[in-house]
């Protein structure tokens, strides 16, 4: 097991990783179905950007993607940046270092139960503390809640059917009939098409094909087993390769509510999960995330869900730096309160690093950006939103002023601010059995929703 944290530490090329190199350039070539890969102008870029080839020195460095890659029985975890620490030796396997790893994957999962664009299902159930990966933690609620689902009701639906009658239903098929059974003389049956209610649907199929790529590259025994039992439910449901895109477009009546976090969980899984097969061999297998959207959207959907008192808009992009409407601004967040609109940006960054840095690690190009926002949208304060790191135990702050001299010196205020979203002595703790996400940062919730308080609404 390799430990990878974005551009931090690096790890030796191993001699099982011959070829790794092209078939992340094959997937990164083939991730249409995946909107975050193709970003800024990233479409453009041929070779990947999962992870970097160091060939001088023999070495691999993790780029600006979590998750999990496994290729020819090796697995590298990709972890965020903000949980690095120099002091730690990530080469040598611990029990330490495992819980570590494990506790990291689970602020992700924290994480990832606030997205809304990076759809992560509703459902929460107990992590268990034998999951190797946040990876293999997806694995089981998919297939613990799916399995009990399955058991208890069976999702069927209404599709056209071509069929051969001895009567008939729906519409006969007059050419199909006098062409392939008139004229062959199989008179008495009859080409019709007509609507039934089928286990083998659409829905089913997507369902069939997701759980037969989660068997094949989960190596937990209890995943697998309940993987084997729905696979042994939807045994009579055809093979049939899905995507992302048709997951997208399932809808259900209410009497089928419940499939809805199932189509989430499938959902997730084809968006994110890329592999390559060679000559029916499954050489590699790979679950990635973009970071920096994730902690954009995570903060978009804490403010949404925790916070009564604004109204947040994510990327309201109505508004353009020029009059010929050629540069289109796009801020992270629109906020609104009773008293005041503000606008907030998300900068996934590690700041206030260096202390006799005079800047605390904030990019002069965040503040230029800063700026066209306050005056093409007409409000006085800006702010920007910074993850706090595992080094920082107390959050820091910086406040700027800024006089608009075309404006009669109008004063903008731009505030930068870490935000607590670590929980330090959760990852100092040994994982426990039975718990879930809401248990395990119920205290770390608390902190970000106060902070967050303080920051927008002062006077609550």
């Amino acid at each position: 097991m390799i430990n990878l944290f974005e551009y931090q530490n690096k790890a030796d090329i191993q001699a099982s990783f011959d070829g790794l190199e092209g078939f992340l350039d094959e997937i990164w070539n083939s991730r249409e179905k995946n909107s975050f890969y193709s970003k800024n102008g990233n479409d453009k870029i041929e070779s990947q950007r999962f992870l970097q080839f160091i060939h001088k020195s023999n070495e691999i460095k993790s780029n600006k993607y979590v998750g999990v890659i496994h290729y020819r029985g090796n697995k590298i975890n990709l972890l965020p940046k903000i949980f690095f620490d120099s002091n730690n030796n990530y080469t040598v396997e611990s029990p330490k270092l495992n819980n570590e790893v494990s506790q990291i994957q689970n602020h992700i999962l924290w994480w990832l139960s606030y997205c809304r664009k990076i759809k992560f299902p509703n459902y929460q159930a107990s992590l268990g503390s034998t999951k190797s990966s946040f990876f293999e933690v997806l694995i089981y609620l998919f297939s613990k809640y799916t399995r009990e689902l399955l058991n208890t009701s069976i999702y069927q639906q209404y599709e056209e059917v071509n069929r051969e009658l001895s009567f008939i239903k729906g519409r006969l098929n007059t050419n199909e009939y006098i062409n392939q059974n008139l004229s062959t003389g199989k008179w008495h049956k009859l080409n019709c098409t007509y609507d039934a209610f089928v286990f083998d649907n659409k829905f089913n199929r997507i369902i069939k094909y997701v759980t037969t790529l989660l068997f094949n590259n989960s190596s937990d025994h209890d995943n697998k087993k309940n993987l084997r039992e729905i696979l042994f439910i939807l045994d009579e449901v055809s093979d049939e390769r899905a995507t992302a895109e048709q997951c997208s477009k399932i809808s259900f009546n209410p009497m089928f509510g419940k499939f809805e976090t199932v189509r989430d969980y499938c959902q997730l899984f084809l968006t994110n999960c890329v592999s390559f097969d060679y000559k029916n061999d499954l050489k590699l297998f790979a679950f990635l995330l973009p970071m920096e959207y994730i902690f954009e959207d995570f903060i978009f959907g804490f403010i949404d869900k925790e916070l009564e008192g604004v109204k947040a808009k994510s990327q309201r992009s109505d508004t353009y730096l020029d009059e010929d409407k050629t540069f289109n601004l796009k801020p992270d967040l629109w906020l609104k309160t009773d008293y005041k609109s503000l606008i907030a940006d998300t900068k996934y960054k590690i700041v206030y690093s260096d202390e006799k840095d005079p800047k605390k690690g904030i990019s002069q190009n965040d503040l230029y950006q800063m700026l066209a926002y306050a005056v093409r949208f007409e409000v006085d304060e800006i702010i920007l939103f910074y993850p706090n790191t595992i080094k920082q135990s107390q959050e820091q702050q910086t406040e700027l002023t800024i006089k608009d001299a075309l404006a009669a010196g109008k004063e903008i205020s731009i505030k930068a601010f870490q935000l607590p979203i670590i929980n330090h002595e959760l990852l100092e703790s040994g994982l426990e059995t039975k718990s879930d996400l809401t248990e395990l940062f119920e205290s770390t919730k608390d902190r970000l929703k106060n902070k967050l308080e303080k920051i927008l609404v002062p006077t609550m």
